[in-house]
């Protein structure tokens, strides 16, 4: 059985948690436990609150009094932990990539490589899968989607040929999707296409970047002063959110000043520079190529 999901940057996500013993930590994206178990083997006393959604992730979880799992989207950070009467943590880790386990399992529907149902969903209690979405969305709506969630140039015709197609019957499968917006792929960039429109579709379905703001909204207020922010993401549209609100507080980017002009904001960016997979990990895990790291500190 292959491993649910390779861990990404393990160690570098450890050393910017800077874990203390007896420190209260969350992993707001459970998948596979990897990040979590090493997480939890350097705590003494210490709590460890771990969220995922996705059901098939508590097959993973662990059982120990100071290991709590929620299966929950991470956006509901302040409630489940107030919930716990936890008011504030010392770190929280997320690694916002899709786990290898739902890119690999064909009835998930997340790769273009299997024919499976249109699904997406990574909460499965969810009404709104993908098949919705390509049925159901106007033509305003999935150019929308596609060009702000995908970056792709062609988001118009790809929207146009989608109606098109659904007049005469519903688009239930990877492959019969693939198929028919064959014709708005561009020759050689098939895979880079296809992962673009793919990952549209995924970021809608699971509300994915509301979901981020309001976890990222959640953290700051959570973290202790001097706590830790570590963020993994994979791509732009997720790092430009997590780069602006480290720096500055606010998904704009933009620096406060005061009376006298110096610049405020609730972080101290502990990684100016943002880090990203070795070689040798690279070589090991194709998968994490995209990755990017970012770690800050709260001023206490």
């Amino acid at each position: 059985m292959s491993e649910y999901h390779i861990p990404v940057m393990l160690n570098e996500c450890l050393e910017g948690l800077a874990v203390r013993p007896e420190g209260d930590y969350v992993d707001a994206t459970f998948g596979g436990g990897s990040h979590s178990r090493a997480i939890f083997g350097k705590l003494g006393s210490g709590r460890l609150f771990a969220f995922d959604q996705d059901s098939d992730a508590s097959a993973n979880t662990f059982s120990d009094s100071r290991f709590f799992f929620i299966a929950h989207n991470f956006r509901f950070l302040k409630n489940f932990l107030r919930y716990y009467r936890v008011e504030k943590v010392d770190g929280i880790l997320a690694d916002l990539g899709v786990s290898s386990h739902d890119f690999d399992v064909p009835e998930r529907g997340f790769s273009f490589r299997f024919d499976s149902p249109l699904d997406m969903r990574m909460n499965r209690q969810s009404k709104k899968d993908a098949a919705f979405i390509l049925n159901n969305y106007s033509e305003e709506e999935l150019i929308r989607l596609f060009r702000e969630f995908g970056e792709i140039n062609n988001a118009g015709k790809l929207a146009s040929v989608i109606v098109s197609a659904r007049t005469g019957k519903q688009i239930k499968t990877t492959g019969q999707f693939v198929s028919i917006i064959s014709g708005c792929i561009p020759k050689n960039l098939e895979n880079k296409y296809l992962a673009q429109v793919f990952q549209a579709l995924r970021i809608e379905v699971n509300n994915e970047m509301e979901a981020l703001k309001e976890f990222l909204r959640a953290s700051l207020e959570v973290l202790n002063g001097n706590g830790r922010l570590v963020i993994m993401t994979y791509h732009s549209l997720e790092d430009r959110l997590v780069k602006n609100f480290m720096k500055a507080g606010n998904f704009e980017g933009v620096l406060e000043k005061d009376f006298y002009g110096n610049t405020n904001s609730p972080f101290r960016l502990i990684n100016r520079k943002v880090i990203t997979p070795s070689e040798d990990e690279l070589r090991s895990n194709p998968r994490s190529r995209s990755a990017k790291l970012r770690v800050a500190e709260k001023v206490a």
